[in-house]
């Protein structure tokens, strides 16, 4: 559990200030529009007594699994800003929508939207058009005549397992993510030795 930040000494404090700070420039420039369905822009949660250490775990956790980094409203701006930098954010976009998409149940709602994702997303030149191959665009076209929440399905698969063999390990291997996990790490290191020692009880 995090500790609040008035247990800390002021250089643990200035320390977890510090790492926030690389951090939210490392995300800055990550903002989805709600259109998408997606995460904003970066931020550091509704309580500000949380301490550096929480969000310096939350850091360290995106390189276990694609799945952790997804799981993380803050790993997906990273990645979001990450793959801006690289003219790809398509497939993150498409994905985060498509799981959105998925929370509509009014049926009137669900076709409306699976038309605007296929025009904004799948189709042939479309403005964001995602890296899938013709059989799986066919296949979603073919999809929308009945729209249900599934319709996205496989061409969301596909772009996320391209996401996960692709981008992912490059955004692990960035130095922007390199030198915020071993900010994180010190964060996390910092934090644990300057935590109050547990009273003792005789």
């Amino acid at each position: 559990m995090c500790r609040t930040l008035a247990t800390f000494p002021t250089t643990c404090l200035e320390r977890a200030k510090v790492f926030k700070t690389r951090l939210g420039i490392f995300l800055h420039k990550s903002d989805l529009g709600s259109d998408t369905g997606g995460v904003g822009k970066f931020e550091w949660g509704s309580k500000p007594n949380k301490e550096g250490r929480c969000i310096a775990e939350d850091v360290l956790r995106w390189r276990e699994s694609f799945d952790s980094l997804l799981s993380s409203r803050n790993g997906v701006s990273a990645f979001h800003a990450f793959l801006k930098t690289e003219f790809s954010e398509e497939n993150l976009e498409f994905w985060l929508a498509c799981e959105e998409f998925k929370k509509i149940r009014s049926a009137a709602k669900l076709a409306s939207r699976a038309h605007c994702i296929f025009d904004e997303f799948i189709r042939s030149e479309a403005p964001k058009e995602v890296n899938i191959d013709h059989e799986t665009r066919e296949l979603t076209k073919t999809n929308l005549q009945v729209a249900t929440a599934m319709c996205f399905d496989v061409a969301q698969g596909k772009t996320r397992t391209l996401m996960e063999k692709d981008s992912y390990p490059r955004f692990l291997k960035s130095p922007a993510y390199r030198d915020l996990a071993a900010q994180a790490s010190a964060t996390s290191a910092s934090a644990s030795s300057c935590s109050p020692a547990e009273p003792s009880h005789t």
